[in-house]
């Protein structure tokens, strides 16, 4: 069973502000969002965790490991270094789609992104350390089969990006309404998936899937761990034995009924 903490990062009146006193330059608002991902990317990766970027003036943690003090630090060192704010609410559950869901709604309840009286709002409490396993989450890393030699040595840039996005774009629906779990684009052809206890016939069958959809071939490696850098590292690591060895599934990971069982 994995027990996946989220924190939901949001933007504290982000959209009136991007508009007053007066509509701000597009290029400054990127490079504003840009930066500001790097920087939360770092913090919390200092502390083991992994951010993604979705909307940018909304982002997803995966932050086991993290307490309220690590939180608060986030919110003081944004306000620190940045014309805007942070809000923060944090779920976990055993999927990761419904400890988001737990993060949004306390974020939602404590006022709307666009009130301009919510500001810093820390909402929700971390796990407790008696909570926590060495295998709390699971780490799915996707990476298109043969890319290179596929998209970008034989298409124009934007058609091999296209290529890409729809794999991601099917993986992602797929993975959350099957499965609760969150899928993410993390550049190049790689996908990153957080998921609930899957087994390997779960990621066979979302390999099919996107296969049959969108044509594009996928591998996947899987991890466990305490942390999402724990697992995320693991996954790394079983997608290089699926690259050495032709596979399209390898990894360590918790299959339901057979405790610490190695599959490929």
């Amino acid at each position: 069973m994995t027990n996946t903490q989220v924190t939901l990062v949001q933007l504290d009146n982000y959209g009136p502000w991007t508009v007053t006193p007066e509509p701000r330059r597009e290029v400054d608002l990127q490079t504003l969002q840009s930066r500001l991902y790097a920087d939360l990317s770092q913090l919390v990766g200092n502390r083991d965790g992994y951010v993604f970027f979705t909307r940018f003036d909304n982002m997803v943690a995966v932050t086991n490991g993290l307490d309220m003090e690590d939180h608060a630090r986030l919110q003081e060192s944004v306000r620190n270094r940045y014309p805007v704010t942070v809000s923060l609410g944090i779920g976990h559950g055993e999927t990761p789609a419904g400890a988001l869901v737990e993060a949004t709604d306390r974020l939602q309840s404590a006022g709307s992104a666009q009130d301009a009286e919510r500001r810093e709002v820390l909402a929700g409490h971390p796990l407790d350390e008696d909570e926590r396993t060495d295998d709390d989450v699971q780490i799915a890393h996707f990476d298109v089969n043969d890319a290179t030699g596929e998209y970008t040595d034989e298409l124009d840039a934007y058609s091999a990006f296209v290529h890409v996005e729809q794999a991601y774009a099917s993986l992602m629906r797929h993975m959350h309404d099957t499965h609760d779990s969150l899928s993410f684009f993390v550049g190049g052809d790689n996908i990153i998936a957080v998921c609930p206890s899957l087994d390997r016939d779960a990621y066979a069958e979302a390999i099919d899937y996107v296969r049959e959809d969108t044509g594009v071939d996928l591998k996947v490696g899987v991890g466990r761990g305490p942390a999402a850098h724990d697992a995320g590292m693991a996954a790394k690591h079983a997608l290089e034995v699926c690259r050495e060895e032709g596979l399209d599934i390898a990894g360590d990971a918790v299959r339901p009924g057979h405790p610490h069982r190695r599959w490929l």
